[in-house]
Order: structure tokens, then sequence, then C-alpha cells
């Protein structure tokens, strides 16, 4: 039986609060249970160096986790982030592009900022998911003050975590789940079904390529019930 008696093929009651922040472009609170995250889009009219005078413009991200969303009170990262977080932020970014035409974005960066309030387990998941909603609801104002001749954003794009705790394969972990894993999986798809990332581990336990397989199919169903919250509230 799960913590929150949950069949093993259903995710947490997934939330989303459109321009939940009043100042950014866009903004939205994501909410994977207990796992909240607030993602915010800004954009800027610059791009890194090796973008001057190509045209096209970027998507970057940074991510982190108030001290209290945890258990014990995590210290906050003000000189320099830890590999974790470096290597989510470089995930939500390039999540993030491969659904937007950065031609039609000019020469411009969009910042997603997804800042965890309340950690549970998923909070890099919940954030891509979070984080297309503040971009996409950010591209559309664009749009509408003429800023972009079309929207750049030509897909939905969503993630979501599972693994095999105790030999029974479940969808969208949560912390205590996530911590006892054999295996740990974390997918990153968009609407037409196309794979961005996959990442898993064998935390304790090899597994076989029908395993994969297996785990694939079950990330896919989590991942469009997710992308099935996002047309909720943005549509492209």
């Amino acid at each position: 039986m799960r913590p929150d008696n949950r069949a093993n093929d259903a995710h947490r009651i997934i939330k989303i609060i459109p321009n939940f922040m009043v100042y950014p472009e866009g903004s939205a609170l994501i909410e994977y249970g207990q796992t909240k995250v607030i993602c915010t889009a800004t954009v800027l009219e610059e791009v890194p160096p090796f973008l001057k005078n190509s045209g096209a413009g970027w998507i970057t991200a940074e991510y982190a986790m108030l001290p209290r969303s945890t258990l014990t009170r995590t210290k906050r990262e003000r000189q320099k982030v830890n590999g974790r977080t470096y290597e989510i932020q470089r995930l939500i970014g390039r999540s993030l592009r491969c659904v937007v035409d950065t031609h039609v974005l000019g020469e411009r960066t969009i910042y997603i900022d997804c800042d965890v309030v309340c950690a549970d387990g998923g909070t890099r998941t919940a954030s891509i998911t979070g984080g297309f909603v503040a971009m996409a609801l950010a591209c559309q104002k664009m749009v509408q003050e003429g800023e972009f001749s079309k929207n750049p954003v030509f897909d939905y794009v969503a993630a979501m975590s599972l693994g095999r705790v105790n030999n029974q394969l479940l969808l969208d972990l949560e912390y205590s789940e996530d911590v006892e894993a054999q295996v740990d999986m974390n997918v990153v798809m968009t609407a037409s079904q196309k794979i961005i990332e996959i990442q898993a581990t064998a935390e304790k336990k090899a597994f076989t390529q029908a395993e994969m397989n297996e785990m694939l199919e079950l990330g896919w169903k989590g991942v469009q019930s997710a992308i099935a919250m996002q047309r909720e509230v943005v549509t492209l």
C-alpha cells in the first residue's frame, strides 16, 4: 500500500495555478501532491555571447530549494550551486528549448526560475511541467503585445518520475518511496510522444530491457496526464 493509497500506476494530484506571480511575463505554481514549485518566466533582450548576431534566442533555467522545503533545513546556495542543482537547471533548460523555435524568439533570452517551496519527491519533474506553463504564458503575452510574429512554442512538454520499489513499479514517487527505490527513472516527453530525456538508474537492482520498456510506457501515461493539466491553463 502506498503512503497516500494511490494505485501503482497513478500519479499524485497535479494542480497548476497560472499567473501566480504579479511581475513576471509568465508564472505558475505547480503541485505534484505535497511537492510545490513556483515557476516564473522572464523575457530579456539579450542572448549568450555564442548567439550574438545569430538571430536566435535562448532558454535557460535556474533551480533552487527554499531552506525549509525539506525535512531538515537546507543551506542556501549563495556563492556556487552544487552538482545536483546544476544538473537539474541544465535539464529544465534543454527540456524547454526542445519545444521552442528559437529563431521566432529572436535574440532574446527567456529565464525560467524554479523555486521549490515544498519538496516531497519529483521536484525536477514538477519544475519542467510548471516551467513550461510559465514559458508558454510569457510567449503568449509577447504575441499579444506584438513582440513575436507568432508563438515560438510549438509543442507541450512535461515530465514524470517513476521507479521500482519493493519489486513493484510505481508512478510519480514521493520522497518516502524515492529513497527506497531499487530503480529510479525520470522521463521528459512532448505531447507529440517524442522523448526529450530519460534518466534511469539502478539504485539497488539492475533492470532488463523489457523492464525499461515497461517503465517508459508507464512514464508516458503519467506525462500525458500532466500535459492534459497544462492544456487546461494554456493553449498553444
